[in-house]
């Protein structure tokens, strides 16, 4: 590859005299080429038009020392070498005006010569890519007035103790906005990962979807904590559910009103958006807005502005925004209920949550977390007993259990079971009961045919052992109970479920083979028939 160094002219550094002493001081662009062992192909010397005739001695010397390095010059026009806004501007259209051809050259920016201020400037322009290049700085040294060059690569994943401690912080904001809590689910970890950077790089809006219940107001939560510790906003956190605003209210609310602005407005009011000034607004159910309050939104979203409701004048809020929903906005869009201008500004960073059924290997550290809560809260430890953890969390795997209203469902079971725990002990007892209210809570959420099934296994047979019967078995286990109670006798019901095999037997004893069936599930024929 080619090695092309830019560099400003010293002019106290590179100026030593335009005699022959000249040679024998060290000079910091002329050293850079006096090292055989570091091959420089061009050099790109910036300077002012008042510094030609240094430039013109520097450039010759440089000729004379290193025939093969090409050298080029970049003029540069400020009037006041300290003041930062001149240089880096200057500075900044060299970058743009550059040709660069990383793929085959090397660059270094040499900041040793020029004032601090374009030293900085150089830095900074280099730590953002506009150059893409490493530094390179040069010292004089006793050994001679080449001095010595030490290069410094700000890919900061290449040192292995600073790598380690963004590795560090960024698990630690990982770990912050699972909650602590360990989970196990790769698309949900993946999910959190990702989130972890665009909180804290990015002010856009993110839009956090998924089912009730998931965690998309915790999550948003703890986003703000995240952004806060890390010194991204210095705001508030302003949450609203949307579907509690209807009418001017959601106006009012939102954006504020003027007094008078309709019947009831006494007083003048802010509204949340400027509430969320240089903090973050949470719009929970955002797809419940109105569309007239979408326009607003939009606006005030892209231009940091919005009017209030009964204003004719303009404020401003600089608010970053988190939106949630459970609908699917694109076909809101398609129904004519949500904008799609919005939904287009909204969706650059999506994530959809998974609900609890969906991760449910992570059903058991989030067990934990929920006891943790719920300890903190009252001041005493609460736990399971060994056999109702185990008894839980099969019960937890199973088919049917839905968690329909997920992380919300376990909270309200473990608040039930904790309060009711004698001793801060949760036995067999309190599970036991805990899964048939939660069994028949869901049953009414199901339709018709599903709950009559459910409803039938979940009378017949204990939660124990639906807990430990695989949702394949379980609808054999319903069809076959569904056989035996439209059966007069156990061995009538015996034929019809074993109508191939009995013919291929010696010995044809239907009932015995049923009732040795059913008999893994404390079943018997007349317990079926009764119960029908």
């Amino acid at each position: 590859m080619k090695t092309t160094i830019i560099g400003i002219l010293g002019t106290r550094l590179d100026h030593q005299g335009l005699g022959k002493r000249r040679w024998n001081h060290w000079r910091p662009s002329m050293s850079l080429l006096m090292h055989p062992e570091l091959k420089v192909d061009e050099f790109v010397l910036i300077h002012q038009a008042a510094e030609n005739e240094l430039a013109s001695l520097t450039i010759r010397d440089m000729q004379e020392t290193r025939p093969q390095t090409q050298v080029q010059q970049y003029l540069v026009d400020y009037a006041d070498p300290w003041d930062f806004e001149q240089v880096y501007s200057e500075l900044y259209k060299f970058a743009q005006s550059y040709t660069f051809e990383p793929e085959t050259t090397q660059y270094y920016v040499h900041i040793t010569t020029g004032t601090h201020v374009a030293q900085i400037c150089l830095f900074l322009l280099t730590e953002a890519n506009y150059i893409p290049a490493k530094l390179i700085q040069t010292s004089p040294s006793k050994e001679g007035v080449q001095g010595s060059y030490h290069i410094i690569d700000l890919d900061l994943s290449r040192y292995d103790q600073i790598a380690s401690r963004f590795a560090k912080e960024a698990q630690e904001g990982i770990s912050y906005l699972k909650g602590g809590i360990a989970t196990r689910n790769p698309q949900f970890n993946h999910l959190i990962e990702q989130l972890e950077q665009v909180s804290i790089r990015s002010t856009a809006p993110i839009l956090l979807t998924g089912a009730t219940g998931v965690g998309k107001s915790q999550l948003a939560k703890r986003i703000f904590a995240l952004k806060k510790q890390r010194g991204q906003i210095s705001g508030e956190l302003v949450e609203v559910n949307c579907a509690t605003l209807r009418g001017d209210n959601a106006m009012s609310a939102l954006f504020g009103h003027v007094k008078g602005a309709f019947t009831g407005a006494l007083s003048q009011r802010s509204g949340l958006l400027r509430e969320a000034h240089k903090g973050l607004l949470f719009l929970d159910e955002i797809g419940e807005l109105g569309l007239d309050e979408q326009a607003m939104l939009l606006r005030a979203i892209e231009e940091k502005v919005f009017i209030p409701f009964g204003s004719d004048k303009t404020v401003s809020s600089d608010f970053q925004l988190i939106a949630g929903t459970n609908r699917d906005l694109f076909a809101e869009v398609q129904a004519g209920k949500f904008r799609e201008d919005l939904l287009a500004r909204i969706n650059l960073w999506t994530y959809e949550l998974p609900s609890l059924k969906d991760r449910i290997e992570d059903f058991e550290p989030n067990l934990d977390y929920e006891l943790q809560q719920f300890t903190r809260k009252v001041g005493h430890k609460v736990s399971f007993n060994q056999a109702a953890r185990e008894q839980y969390l099969k019960f937890a795997h199973a088919p049917l259990a839905l968690w329909r209203a997920n992380f919300r469902d376990l909270n309200s079971s473990v608040t039930r079971m904790a309060t009711l725990a004698q001793g801060g002990r949760i036995n067999e007892t309190l599970v036991s009961a805990e899964i048939q209210r939660l069994s028949y809570d869901w049953q009414t959420f199901q339709t018709k045919p599903q709950a009559a099934q459910s409803e039938l296994l979940t009378r017949l047979v204990s939660p124990e052992i639906l807990a430990n019967t695989d949702y394949f078995d379980q609808i054999q286990l319903l069809e076959v109970l569904n056989i035996c109670r439209s059966s007069k006798t156990l061995a009538d019901a015996g034929r019809k479920l074993f109508n191939i095999s009995r013919t291929q037997r010696s010995s044809q004893n239907d009932s015995h083979r049923l009732r040795i069936y059913l008999q893994k599930f404390d079943l018997n024929f007349e317990k079926i028939y009764k119960n029908d």
